[in-house]
Formats: structure tokens, sequence, C-alpha cells
């Protein structure tokens, strides 16, 4: 009869499935064919660990011999554990002498052989490649006067189901999203991509976590350099913690201290797999919801998936319209201190004396005054992020306006100086990628800066650093400018305009798919 016991303590297992291939490397303590020895040993190395249990039993037909199956009872569903009994079924139904054909030499042979019908089994070799199975999700079973251990995939943990996308709303197309489920996210692209091309590749990170990652490209669509540049980057990051996807793209990226982003992220499988379409690299993590699109072009972050969902004028209008937005957002402030500092003589009469009637008893230079208004609608965008959702929402809204208003009447900024800054901040939300937003306000200051000690030549001078650093900068070996430079005139149909679907279908991201076919 079983007894359940349970080794001491508080550490959490861990949480991301193994890979079905055992661990070869590192010294690996041998697995006793004493299963008292063994015990020990576990229990010693699981010391503290209250979530694991530790379950002995017997099988024969007399019951003779001992058999041990341990899990992490936090991580697996208790009806999982009774694979073992179905794995004895197993071998029972291939020897003539069914329950009682079961000896130990029997279950040793028929166990490394593979007779077991389910793909969810292994044999693991090595006590620290046992345990390292048993925080990752897995039931490890272990026989007296077996050196090796069985170990049953029976990783069940509650995800957070399929919803809508959260940092991506959805006006027109499908409305479902990934989530912390690798498993799950894998499906929902493959179910859009059904293709043997479509190639997804497992791996699994060094350090304590063992985080399980994935990425996934099409075959004859992705550039063959691109896809031997990331693996070989990849290959250099594997013995470092990754908890999430954004971990990989510090460890890969080009250029570490860029503002601008060099990799896309997304929630939204129709947007990941026509990057995929497009000669893309996406990158998943057990854990994360997001998918890490790489290489990453600056043009490519004012694209979204709804443009291909819309009509060609309509979503042309609005691309169009997300660059302006990213240009106000850059340069906004810095244009209007720059005029109103040292060039006033390019604002029209009406206007200036309607500026300067806004500014009377104003006790702050332009700068100054922009520099102020700035830090405070970042302060109260960033509260709005960080404090719940409901309380967020209001805070940010009712914040701007009193703000707005009482240093209108103390007479510490002036009308206009609230309205540019309200603009300037519109425009950033406009632009489908946060993570350009954020590059966006970095650069904000030192240009607002140069427009207020040197004005419109300090302004094209900021400027131009941003064009040759955009010129310079890479990602994933890809020039970050392209199409624009190096100029390729055949894909500005999906830049600034988006051509109708009939040209695009056409383009040589598919030429693969009727070649396959062909074939």
């Amino acid at each position: 009869m079983a007894t359940n016991d349970r080794a001491g303590g508080n550490s959490q297992a861990g949480n991301t499935p193994v890979s079905d291939k055992p661990e070869t490397g590192g010294t690996q303590q041998p697995i006793s064919k004493s299963l008292s020895d063994t015990r020990q040993e576990l229990e010693k190395l699981l010391s503290h660990c209250h979530d694991i249990v530790i379950q002995p039993s017997r099988y024969g037909a007399d019951f003779q011999y001992e058999v041990l199956s341990v899990h992490c009872g936090t991580l697996v569903e208790e009806k999982e554990v009774l694979f073992l009994k179905s794995a004895l079924l197993d071998l029972a139904c291939q020897e003539a002498a069914a329950f009682h054909s079961i000896v130990r030499e029997n279950v040793i042979r028929f166990f490394e052989n593979r007779g077991v019908t389910s793909s969810r089994v292994m044999v693991v070799e090595g006590l620290q490649n046992a345990i390292q199975h048993i925080v990752s999700g897995h039931v490890a079973i272990f026989f007296d006067g077996w050196n090796k251990a069985l170990s049953f995939n029976a990783y069940s943990v509650e995800t957070r189901s399929v919803s809508e996308p959260i940092t991506e709303p959805v006006v027109r197309g499908p409305h479902d999203s990934t989530t912390e489920d690798l498993t799950k996210n894998i499906g929902l692209l493959r179910s859009r991509l059904r293709n043997h091309l479509f190639k997804i590749e497992m791996f699994n990170a060094g350090g304590e976590c063992r985080t399980t990652s994935a990425f996934g490209y099409l075959e004859g669509a992705v550039n063959p350099e691109t896809l031997e540049e990331f693996k070989k980057r990849l290959a250099a990051a594997k013995d470092v913690e990754i908890l999430d996807t954004s971990f990989i793209e510090e460890l890969i990226e080009d250029s570490t201290y860029s503002p601008f982003p060099q990799y896309r992220y997304t929630e939204r499988p129709d947007t990941a797999i026509a990057a995929v379409l497009d000669g893309k690299i996406i990158v998943l993590t057990s854990g994360s919801p997001s998918i890490m699109i790489c290489p990453g072009l600056f043009a490519e972050f004012f694209a979204t998936s709804e443009d291909y969902y819309y009509r060609t004028v309509e979503a042309t209008l609005l691309r169009q319209l997300r660059v302006f937005a990213f240009f106000m957002a850059l340069t906004l402030p810095s244009i209007y201190i720059a005029i109103s500092t040292f060039h006033s003589e390019l604002i029209p009469t009406v206007l200036l004396m309607a500026v300067l009637e806004t500014r009377e008893g104003i006790p702050f230079p332009a700068l100054v005054e922009a520099m102020l208004m700035e830090f405070f609608f970042e302060l109260l965008r960033e509260a709005g992020i960080r404090l719940p959702r409901p309380v967020g929402t209001a805070v940010s809204i009712v914040g701007a306006l009193v703000i707005g208003q009482a240093a209108i009447q103390a007479k510490i900024a002036s009308p206009i100086m609230i309205i540019i800054v309200a603009l300037t901040g519109i425009a950033s939300f406009s632009i489908p990628q946060y993570s350009i937003g954020v590059a966006l306000r970095v650069l904000r200051f030192p240009l607002m800066f140069l427009s207020g000690t040197l004005g419109g030549f300090g302004l094209m001078m900021g400027l131009l650093f941003i064009h040759l650093h955009l010129t310079a900068l890479r990602s994933l070996g890809q020039p970050y400018l392209a199409p624009f430079a190096p100029f390729r005139i055949r894909e500005l149909r999906d830049i600034l305009i988006r051509a109708p679907l009939k040209n695009l279908l056409r383009s040589p991201r598919n030429r693969h798919m009727h070649r396959s076919r062909k074939s």
C-alpha cells in the first residue's frame, strides 16, 4: 500500500517544462540501484521543499518489488501520477502470463526498450537530471535494482485563457492573443500557418531557472545569413537567466545603448505569422505572452496588422498619420522653444502677439517651462501605468487637467505650452509600438535643450545626429533604415503606402510557397 511523504522546507519548484532530451552536461551523480539509497539522496537534495511528494509503492505478483515515484505537487495533478499503473498495464499486455510476468527483469527490459505507448515518457540517467525533471513538472519513477529513472511529463499549471490582446487593442481582425503558456502559443501560430516549412526550434536557457524558449521561421523566406547570425548570438546567451522574451532581446541586440528598439513585440498571432511570412524570426519564452520579431527595422514600427484588414486608401492615410505623429512627438516642443526664443520673426504678427500675451507674467524662459511641463506629463503617465487600472485612468486624466489649469493660474506655464505638451503626448500615443514611443521620450529632452541654447541650428544638429545614428544602426546585421537606406524601391509599396493586397500577395516573400506547391 502506497504512502505519501514530503521532503521538508519551503522553497518553490521550477515552473517551466524541460525538453524531451535528458541533460548530458556537467558532473552527474549516478542513480543507485538500491532504492533506499536513492531515497536518502533525494531527501537530502530536496530538503526544505515542502511541495515535493515522495510516494513509495510496490508491484509484482506478490507485491515483492519496490518502486518510488517523486513529483512536485504544485506542478502536477494527482491523476497524472497514476501513469505508473497504466505503464505496467502496457507491460502486462505484452507478456503471456500477464500480471504474473511483471518481474524486475521484465520491467527493466521493457522500459529500456521504450515499450511504453505514451510519447511523454523518457529514460533519465543521473540523479541531477532526474531532479531537474521533477522540478519542471515531471513524475520521476525509480525502480529497485535499476540505475536509471523513468520520467513522465505531467506538467499541469493553471494559465490565463486566450483573450483579447491587452497591449494591442483590436478594431478589426482576430481577437485572440498569446498567453504565458508556450505550448498554447505555438499551437496558435501553427494553426494559422499549416506548412511544414514553418520551423519551430526549442532550447533551454542556462542558469537556475532553466526557462524553455523557442524560435520560429519560415524556411525559404528567411534570409539564411540572418538566421545563422541569430543562432550564433543565441548560442552565446544560453548560459544566463532568461525570465522573459525581453531578456533575449538585450542579449542578442546590436547596440545596447541605442534608444531605438531593434526588435518588435506583439501579442497577436496574426501579426507574428505575417512577420514570419515576411522572412522574420519570432522568439517565444515560457511564462511570457510577448512574441519578439527580429530583425526589427525602423519603418516596420509604424505598421500594424490592422492595416491589411482595411482598404488601401484608409490604411495608407493611417500609416502616414502615424509617421506625422512620430515627428510631432519628437520635435514639436523643440520647434516651439527655438522659434519663440530665437526666431520670433518667423511667427506671423497676430500669432506672435497672442503668444506674447499668454506668456506675460511667466517667470521662466520657454526652455525651463517646457522642461517642467514635460517632466510633470511623464510623471503622470508613469503613475497612470503603475496604479491599478480603474484608479490609474482617473489619476492620469484628472491629474493632467488639474495640474494644467493650476499651472496656468499660478503663472508657471502658459496656455500654449500646455497645448503643445498635450499634443506631443497624444502624438506619442498614436504610434503602435510602445518601445518606439519610449525612444521618443528619451530623445525629446536633448532636442529641447539644443533648441533652447542654439535655436534652430541646435535642433537641426540634433536631428542630424539622430539620422546618422539610425544610418549606422543595425538590427541582427540588417540596415535599420532599410528599405530607405539602402534604397529598395520595390519594398516601398508597403512602407509609406499600403499597396493593394492583390499586389502584396505576389511579393517575393511568397514565392517559396508557390515553389513548394509546384514541387
